[in-house]
């Protein structure tokens, strides 16, 4: 018998991803930016709000390194895919708990997926009213402790469903929706493949509509 997930696991509660700018990372990127420099000038650079970054904290980082936003190349100052970059956004979500999906059992609105096996399933902050399209249903991985777990199912508002294939995932456990593929996290330009979003549409979104926050 097949049932959706949403009547088995807890409610959200609220609770937002949290879309992480490092400073550190635009640090080191600023300079790489400058030698790259198309001179499309500063709109470009502070754009949707400096692609989600945040134009206003962008903005004194750059002052505070004496440059100027008008020489700047936007994909090399924010790290996107093809810049050689490091990425200065990620997307962070938490479990909200786990439970068992029988084969055969749906998930989600739709059930767009059901089980091929017995399976455990995690349900994780961050829906499409954060910025994880419902396009990245059944297409992308997240990372959980370093490994990597596919969305299953439709991306509802606030939450959606991995499937961790039996790993242990307590509740409160970090999920990275994209992040430094130098750590093992997916890339945004993952994103961009399932959804047909330019990279830079994906982190405008993400950083205007998650949790931002400005991380060392």
């Amino acid at each position: 018998m097949s049932s959706t997930l949403s009547a088995r696991l807890p409610a959200a509660g609220g609770v937002s991803p949290v879309a992480r700018i490092s400073e550190s990372a635009l640090l080191r990127n600023a300079p790489l930016a400058l030698a790259a420099g198309t001179g499309s000038g500063a709109d470009d650079v502070f754009a949707a709000d400096a692609w989600g970054h945040g134009a206003e904290w962008v903005a004194s980082v750059l002052s505070d390194l004496g440059m100027d936003a008008a020489p700047l190349d936007a994909a090399v100052l924010f790290g996107l895919p093809g810049s050689h970059a490091r990425p200065v956004m990620s997307l962070h979500g938490r479990a909200l708990g786990t439970k068992p999906l029988l084969r055969g059992e749906g998930v989600s609105y739709g059930y767009t997926h059901r089980a091929p096996r017995d399976t455990t399933v995690a349900l994780v902050t961050g829906g499409y009213a954060q910025g994880v399209v419902r396009s990245l249903g059944n297409t992308v991985t997240v990372s959980i402790g370093g490994r990597r777990h596919r969305i299953v199912g439709r991306v509802a508002m606030d939450v959606c469903v991995v499937d961790v294939e039996g790993q242990t995932v307590p509740r409160g456990t970090e999920v990275v929706y994209f992040g430094d593929p130098a750590d093992g996290h997916p890339s945004v330009e993952e994103w961009a493949d399932a959804t047909g979003l330019s990279a830079a549409e994906i982190v405008a979104v993400v950083g205007v509509r998650a949790d931002r926050r400005v991380t060392g």
